[in-house]
């Protein structure tokens, strides 16, 4: 064989080794089949036809909205790195869960801690968010606290089936370190969980407008303005927000949505909110009514009663991964200004950040060194 044939072999098999070892473990990360999700997604007046749909419809790309979606991919995708590496907050979680206290763990991971009670948002800590351990959006930074450093929770909740909120590691680590938390999801997710082997008494599949108890909890499944998918087939599983509701303290966990009058809905509903907790980043005009921007972030804050009632807005979905063509800051850059003019008091912790609501001190501009 020549040098040439044997360097040809030779990359041939290491291009079979990388696909190998982008392809292990890609079914099992997908989750539930169809099959197993339908029964538990069919009793709902929001599945037609096989598919969930959003009660105010939406579109998720507009190619005439704002150029080739190609070409950012090639030229805009370094915009939302960080120039430098994103600092960490040293952990902090204090030995009793505080009356109203949020710790921000990157994207859309968070710890609630309502009344003594703590409740774990949309937690993600794989190195990428994507069904493969070899490809997909990668890490920013690193996450600010190994799982088995987190205090005791006493629920898990996950608004919808996106890789980026939905993490097969992350859940299965969990289910093993933290014995007493139940795992609750909008319908159709938990058919991820139990193929994952999640035992299905600790898992709670809601309806939007349908709760459950949480110690002196209530937790509400509510309507969120976004799709959902796993695989090639979308919208067999609902997606959501989430209502934290107290004795005493109420908190909003937009999980991921476009923009929705209907938020309005829910303010006058559920409200009025202490805390918010809205998504800001991964927005594009080709995809408008399924990622709010961060002037929609605000107008969300108002709506939920904001605007009525003390509360504060802490932003998510943004910082963590790449999923977008905005620069890295840019959702901050706009955030801030925006709620400055509704007058809506705003917090932007850096990973690993524990903010006291009540007490919530000076912000520091961690990010802007970093673009």
């Amino acid at each position: 064989m020549s040098v040439k044939q044997t360097a040809s072999s030779a990359l041939a098999g290491a291009g079979l080794l990388w696909v190998a070892r982008a392809a292990r473990g890609v079914p099992g990360s997908i989750g539930a089949t169809p099959a197993d999700i339908r029964p538990y997604a069919a009793g709902s007046p929001r599945y037609r036809n096989g598919r969930f749909h959003n009660s105010e419809p939406s579109s998720t790309v507009l190619p005439e909205a704002g150029g080739s979606l190609v070409k950012d991919m090639l030229t805009r995708r370094s915009s939302g790195v960080p120039r430098d590496a994103v600092p960490l907050a040293p952990p902090l979680a204090p030995v009793q869960a505080a009356e109203l206290a949020v710790t921000w763990y990157g994207h859309s991971s968070a710890l609630l801690e309502i009344d003594g009670h703590r409740i774990l948002a949309d937690p993600v800590w794989s190195e990428r968010v994507s069904p493969s351990a070899a490809v997909g959006p990668a890490r920013l930074h690193p996450s600010p606290v190994e799982l088995t450093e987190l205090p005791p929770i006493d629920a898990v909740v996950i608004s919808h089936d996106h890789y980026d909120h939905l993490d097969r590691e992350t859940v299965e680590a969990l289910a093993a370190t933290q014995p007493e938390a139940r795992f609750l999801v909008p319908l159709g997710v938990g058919a991820h969980l139990r193929r994952w082997r999640i035992p299905a008494d600790r898992i709670v599949e809601l309806d939007w407008d349908q709760h459950t108890e949480v110690g002196a909890l209530t937790v509400t499944c509510t309507e969120a303005r976004h799709f959902s998918g796993r695989g090639l087939i979308r919208n067999i599983t609902l997606w959501s927000s989430w209502v934290i509701a107290g004795p005493t303290r109420r908190v909003f966990f937009g999980g991921d949505s476009g923009y929705t009058p209907r938020f309005a809905d829910l303010g006058d509903r559920y409200g009025p909110f202490d805390l918010t907790l809205l998504p800001v980043g991964a927005y594009d005009p080709r995809w408008p009514d399924v990622h709010m921007n961060p002037e929609e972030a605000v107008r969300t804050h108002t709506d939920l009663g904001g605007g009525d009632h003390p509360s504060l807005l802490v932003p998510v979905h943004w910082g963590t991964f790449n999923l977008a063509f905005h620069a890295w800051s840019e959702p901050i850059a706009r955030l801030l200004p925006a709620a400055r003019a509704e007058g809506v008091p705003t917090a932007v912790p850096m990973p690993g950040q524990r903010i006291d609501v009540l007490r919530p001190g000076s912000q520091v501009p961690w990010w802007v060194p970093l673009g």
